[in-house]
């Protein structure tokens, strides 16, 4: 086979805030004069209502003008579109007599207040990926409050089908467990980049109006959901506390991302008389994760379907897959970390960032469809790091040049210096202090799931 995306192509594409500005508001605030938008940006990785953020603490618009209020310009700091108003407001803030960091942490930390939302079975909800109009299906059980933060399962469908009709299938079989999300994509390729943010676009969507936690979002897919499932938890995994694909695969140039799953909990079911993905796919994924030493659970039915033979996911296989999620939580800081990426994931992973590499593989807007040379041979960036005792961080790296650790007091003791090595040699060996401004600044940039008040940019020595 050429590749699995090109012998089998034919069969995956078969198979209210509107943004707006407030009038000019002047506000003295510490001798700084501006005037700031409301409106409902994405923050890194959590869109965030300015609104409801301001609602949350007891400061309202006219306490910001008189210049009291720590956690009004924190709000708006997270939600102004405009760039230098920002960084006015973020110079403000550490200007603010009461911004330490400990405040300015705690305010992060309690998050924003929810109101009342729809619930129940609400299809075609609309989504903004790239200037375009999406949509996902979103069911809410009826007991959801927004007081409780409830666990999010995202449901990717195969082809042939849409989120709505995933959603009615799939808001039954979880009952009122779960919030549920099922975006549609055309003839379900999500292993695209476009489908692949429309996955994460959905998530911040979710969050921005209902009260999900953190540490109980689930991935998983049928199909060519169950391929999208694999791929979007690769790259992403620790936004997802377990990722369960089902009657699904991935190429074997693929099979280096699988490391990215090391500390994410994975849940495989496939049909062992599959006549359309054959479970070899899922069997040899699964050899290569026991080869890695990477824990797994693996459920290979034998039930059968007159046209696809045992291509579905069957019901009996339901109750044990809810249980399982139900047991699943994520780590928001592990103590280890492994990363592989190529050159067009260079981004956040976790508490690590690879930033610079050697020459390796990148992939194009449908991930592998121009099999080159450096995907055909696996060339790509790998970054492992643990935490290990008195401070001490090891890396190891392969085709690394650069990258970003990014440390708070669950990763390290900021009162004793830190060392930092690197393939064997001493990196970085000093104090780490840890700053509001670098705190406001990443979670302006990715959102509130990880604070961050420290972090180190080491070069890799050849």
């Amino acid at each position: 086979m050429r590749f699995f995306y090109g012998s089998c192509g034919n069969i995956f594409r078969r198979s209210v805030m509107v943004n707006r500005s407030a009038r000019a508001r002047r506000a003295l605030v510490m001798m700084l004069s501006f005037m700031f938008f409301v409106g409902l940006p994405a923050v890194g990785g959590l869109f965030v209502d300015a609104d409801a953020w301001a609602r949350s603490g007891s400061a309202t618009v006219e306490t910001e003008a008189s210049g009291q209020s720590l956690s009004t310009l924190i709000t708006h700091y997270l939600t102004v579109e405009d760039r230098g108003r920002a960084e006015s407001l973020l110079q403000a803030i550490l200007a603010h007599p009461r911004a330490s960091l400990q405040r300015v942490s705690r305010f992060l930390r309690a998050g924003r207040n929810y109101e009342s939302a729809p619930v129940g079975m609400l299809p075609s909800q609309p989504v903004r990926v790239r200037g375009k109009t999406l949509s996902y299906g979103l069911f809410v059980p009826p007991v959801y409050d927004p007081e409780v933060a409830s666990p999010l399962v995202v449901c990717l469908h195969g082809a042939g089908f849409s989120g709505d009709s995933y959603l009615e299938r799939w808001a039954t079989r979880l009952g009122e467990s779960h919030v549920l999300a099922c975006p549609t994509f055309m003839a379900g390729a999500w292993w695209t980049r476009l489908g692949e943010e429309l996955v994460l676009a959905t998530i911040r969507n979710v969050r921005a109006q209902y009260r999900i936690d953190p540490d109980r979002i689930y991935l998983t897919g049928m199909s060519n959901g169950g391929i999208g499932a694999w791929i979007i938890g690769m790259h992403h995994a620790p936004r997802f506390a377990a990722v369960a694909p089902m009657a699904s695969g991935i190429d074997q140039v693929l099979f280096p991302f699988l490391e990215n799953l090391r500390y994410t909990s994975l849940y495989v079911i496939h049909g062992a008389k599959d006549r359309i993905m054959p479970v070899w796919l899922s069997r040899n994924i699964t050899n290569e994760l026991a080869r890695l030493g990477i824990a797994f659970t693996y459920r290979e039915h034998e039930w059968s379907h007159p046209h696809a033979g045992g291509h579905f996911f069957p019901r009996q296989e339901l109750p044990a897959l809810v249980k399982w999620f139900e047991n699943q939580r994520r780590d928001p800081y592990p103590r280890k970390l492994t990363v592989v990426r190529d050159a067009s994931h260079l981004t956040d992973f976790g508490w690590v960032r690879i930033d610079a590499t050697d020459r390796i593989a990148m992939f194009s807007e449908q991930l592998i469809d121009q099999h080159g040379d450096l995907i055909k041979n696996k060339v790509y960036a790998k970054l492992a790091v643990e935490v290990r005792d008195e401070n001490h961080l090891e890396i190891r790296t392969e085709r690394v040049r650069r990258y970003t650790l990014f440390l708070n007091d669950a990763l390290v003791d900021f009162s004793g210096p830190v060392t930092v090595v690197t393939d064997g040699r001493i990196s970085f060996q000093g104090p780490v202090t840890p700053r509001v401004e670098t705190l406001l600044r990443d979670v302006r940039r990715r959102g509130v799931d990880g604070l961050f008040p420290a972090q180190l940019t080491i070069d890799v020595l050849p």
